[in-house]
């Protein structure tokens, strides 16, 4: 049986995107996968988070999850990503780390792995499929493989529908408004899925 190591980096400054992170994990291990949920570093300045509790709390709560390094992309097989939308875009905090992996794209060490992501935002229509399509362009000059969840399973049209990526709005409260966890998990097993088929056919 081949052995599929999947990465799931997120970014969240109140929580809504670590919680999609946790149900990719809990998708990613019961498709056999050896997973690592993993941060990227926070940007924003010690004031900027300490005026919004939420914010702060969040911060403290996940200090046992480990910052993701160039050794996890270069470990995995498979990544999902998750992010909120910030104009349609990917955070900055998102973006500083994609930009200091050249040196693996240099090296090819980041072709054909297969990759999904997930956004949120503060209204429907809010950038979360932008944000998604914007991160699969790094992707893209990776030479990985997008993993899109499409419409391959009946548990899209009771989330929200978006084949690029589970994609949820959270209302001022931090409450998601959609029903996505089993998407969530539906598109991690998936992701993990295709890496397997790219590494045994790689391997014949």
């Amino acid at each position: 049986m081949v052995k599929t190591n999947l990465a799931i980096i997120y970014y969240s400054s109140t929580g809504t995107n670590y919680q999609l992170a946790q149900w990719a994990e809990e998708g990613g291990r019961a498709a056999g996968a050896e997973v690592k949920v993993l941060k990227v570093p926070e940007l924003a300045p010690e004031e900027a988070i300490a005026s919004n509790p939420a914010w702060q709390a969040h911060i403290e709560a996940t200090k046992a999850v480990p910052d993701v390094t160039l050794n996890d992309l270069e470990w995995a097989d498979a990544i999902v990503f998750s992010v909120p939308t910030r104009f349609g875009n990917v955070p900055g905090q998102m973006k500083q780390f994609l930009d200091t992996t050249g040196g693996l794209w240099f090296n090819g060490k980041l072709a054909n792995k297969a990759i999904s992501a997930m956004a949120s935002a503060s209204n429907a229509h809010g950038g979360q499929e932008a944000t998604i399509l914007s991160l699969y362009t790094t992707v893209h000059h990776w030479g990985a493989i997008i993993a899109s969840p499409g419409y391959t399973d009946p548990v899209q049209f009771s989330s929200g529908g978006n084949p690029y990526g589970v994609s949820v709005t959270v209302d001022q409260e931090g409450n998601m408004q959609e029903n996505v966890e089993e998407a969530v998990k539906y598109q991690a097993k998936r992701t993990v899925q295709i890496a397997e088929w790219i590494k045994k056919g790689s391997a014949q």
